[in-house]
């Protein structure tokens, strides 16, 4: 008998493509990018894109090759090169792959209280030396104990595991970006966090969500709840981490990049927390570095205000050469519901929708309160452009719709509307 084939990895059809991939430190790769810089004077225009949180390199890469599909065609007279950015993004494998295919079904998937196989290993493999915590966090979400004192265990196991500090924090509204911060559900009472996170997950489903997704009430709601905290504290964890290799790593390497091939103009691209790694490499960049001629944010999953003057990232779009696009779309639940709510500050008891306002996410409404900005559909700015400078929003819920709950529309971003968006936002020759 044969040995069966080995299972072939998905590959980036686009050429020429370069894969650029950064350790949780925001080392790069040094052979990957040895050869990005020897080898990108051949063209014109560099397209680097960075996926989100919950991504493997299988389904980065898929990602990256449906998104650059269109490219050629749309721009057919440019020298376009292309760039995936590889960095260690846990991924709770018990989760559908985002819907590549945009299918409009409204299917529901019932949230778990256990950790499958896969994702124990992926939590160890996030977090260094953590076996023995990962262990007893999967064993106590399996007991399902009825008592205060499981559940506190439990929070403090979820603090052990992300390595938080004592400074509660949970919002791009400073420039502290360091491990010592953490959001107020790591400090709160944990089962009633676990229990504020199973209504959000109801919420997230929607009125048209099939009638299993909703939770029974109780002990089972309470650490289906957990389950969600737990997923939702390694959400915090590669937050901190995408800017940490967004600034520790991208940030320097396009300043190689500009040194290396200065004729290179670079288009950054990000999804969710991939949005929030290509915003901070802007924090890391040499000051004479002006190679980036556009940024477009797809569902940032950072807050509204980074840009803002309170923000962790004020004034930072002055780095790029042109515009500063934030794609958002409000059938994004993973961010109109879950985001605001794991990043509540401490003391901050208010609704949801009221948390939104405050702490809200880019991909959700734009950027807020930031000088000079301007707001389009999408359609305006594929019909007359987009404009040449300056942070602009566009809302594409035109073409950013389709999902399965919790998460909505977050990874419904592979549409050529939104390939030329970023063709546009870099006055690339088409």
């Amino acid at each position: 008998m044969s040995a069966p084939k080995a299972r072939q990895a998905p590959e980036v059809h686009v050429r020429p493509y370069w894969e650029l991939r950064f350790d949780a430190d925001g080392d790069p790769d040094p052979g990957q990018l040895a050869t990005l810089l020897r080898e990108a004077p051949q063209v014109r225009d560099l397209v680097v894109f960075a996926h989100g949180w919950n991504n493997d390199r299988s389904i980065a890469t898929r990602l990256y090759d449906r998104f650059f599909a269109p490219f050629p065609a749309l721009a057919p007279r440019a020298s376009l090169g292309y760039v995936g950015v590889l960095w260690p993004s846990m991924r709770f494998t018990d989760e559908r792959i985002p819907d590549f295919e945009h299918t409009a079904t409204t299917t529901s998937v019932i949230p778990r209280t256990t950790l499958d196989k896969g994702t124990r290993q992926g939590l160890v493999e996030a977090f260094p030396r953590s076996e023995p915590v990962v262990d007893l966090l999967a064993r106590r979400l399996e007991e399902q104990r009825d008592a205060a004192s499981a559940f506190d265990e439990f929070g403090g196991l979820v603090r052990q595991l992300v390595g938080v500090g004592p400074t509660v924090s949970g919002a791009d509204t400073s420039e502290d970006d360091g491990p010592h911060s953490t959001p107020a559900m790591l400090h709160e009472d944990t089962r009633a966090m676990c229990l504020e996170f199973a209504a959000a997950l109801e919420t997230a489903a929607g009125p048209g969500a099939a009638t299993a997704f909703k939770l029974p009430g109780g002990l089972a709601k309470a650490w289906k709840g957990a389950h969600e905290l737990l997923r939702q504290a390694t959400y915090f964890a590669m937050k901190r981490r995408a800017g940490k290799v967004g600034k520790s790593g991208l940030g320097p390497a396009l300043g190689r990049l500009a040194e290396e091939a200065p004729l290179v103009r670079v288009h950054l691209v990000g999804h969710s927390f991939g949005a929030r790694l290509v915003s901070f490499a802007l924090a890391g960049m040499p000051n004479s570095v002006r190679n980036v001629k556009s940024v477009t944010l797809l569902q940032g999953a950072f807050s509204h205000y980074a840009f803002a003057g309170r923000g962790a990232l004020k004034g930072r779009q002055a780095r790029v050469d042109g515009p500063l696009v934030a794609c958002f779309s409000r059938h994004d639940t993973a961010l109109s519901v879950m985001y605001p709510l794991a990043s509540r500050l401490a003391g901050d008891d208010r609704a949801l929708v009221d948390l939104g306002e405050r702490w809200g996410a880019l991909g959700h409404d734009g950027f807020q309160d930031v000088d000079g900005a301007v707001r389009f559909t999408l359609a305006d700015v594929l019909r007359a452009g987009v404009p040449g400078a300056g942070c602009v929003s566009v809302d594409a819920a035109q073409v950013v719709r389709n999902g399965s709950p919790p998460s909505g529309a977050h990874s419904d971003i592979c549409h050529a509307e939104l390939a030329r968006v970023v063709l546009g936002a870099g006055r690339v020759t088409t």
